[in-house]
């Protein structure tokens, strides 16, 4: 239902960008409809120490690394931006492990000038989808878009001011949980994600994604 709303737009250029596990699967259907290489963005927390669950900041990786900050909380907790830099080590190795799993040493899709599909399989709270975002416009992509199958309306809405497009199917009121809206909404695990990505040429350049779509 997503590819075929994404499909009517007639977009230039497109990138579809999965945020692992679950946006990888949702991700795929789109690509395969767009003909589109298909890649994947990942986001990891940086909390705030002996308060893990407090984000600080996010650090994002799509193709290159970007620390994007919660200044109000970075402020409250008495952290600098080398602070940030310092805690993020961490989970940039954390990060380099998924993406040598997940992308198998292809190389990543080019982002710069082309229109960029951010994908998850819902949106709950919309912190990393937000970190996810602002990295990525970061990219000077030609548009950036929010695809999603369901999401609160209040999230979308303050989301929108991240991207030049938001398609979301649902925003049911009230929002309970994602999984409610799948007929399957089984746990992934790492080797679903590659398996998804090598069948849809994963990260390979745009011209061998398309190839291999067939």
């Amino acid at each position: 239902m997503l590819a075929r709303a994404l499909a009517r737009k007639n977009l230039a250029d497109p990138v579809v960008l999965a945020l692992p596990r679950g946006g990888v699967p949702v991700a795929a259907e789109i690509a395969r409809r767009l003909r589109a290489p298909l890649d994947v963005v990942l986001v990891r927390k940086i909390g705030v120490p002996h308060q893990r669950e407090l984000a600080a900041a996010a650090v994002v990786d799509g193709g290159d690394a970007e620390i994007v900050t919660n200044d109000d909380v970075m402020a409250a907790a008495d952290l600098t931006r080398a602070d940030v830099e310092r805690l993020a080590k961490r989970e940039l190795a954390e990060i380099e492990r998924r993406r040598r799993a997940y992308l198998q040493g292809r190389e990543r899709v080019p982002l710069e000038g082309r229109t960029l599909i951010l994908v998850d399989d819902g949106i709950a709270t919309g912190a990393s989808v937000r970190a996810a975002l602002v990295g990525l416009r970061r990219r000077r992509p030609r548009a950036l878009l929010l695809a999603v199958p369901v999401a609160p309306a209040d999230t979308i809405a303050a989301l929108r001011s991240e991207v030049d497009d938001v398609v979301c199917l649902r925003m049911p009121e009230p929002f309970v949980a994602i999984g409610l809206y799948y007929r399957d909404f089984h746990q992934l695990s790492d080797e679903d994600v590659m398996r998804a990505l090598a069948q849809r040429g994963g990260a390979g350049p745009a011209g061998g994604s398309k190839d291999a779509m067939g």
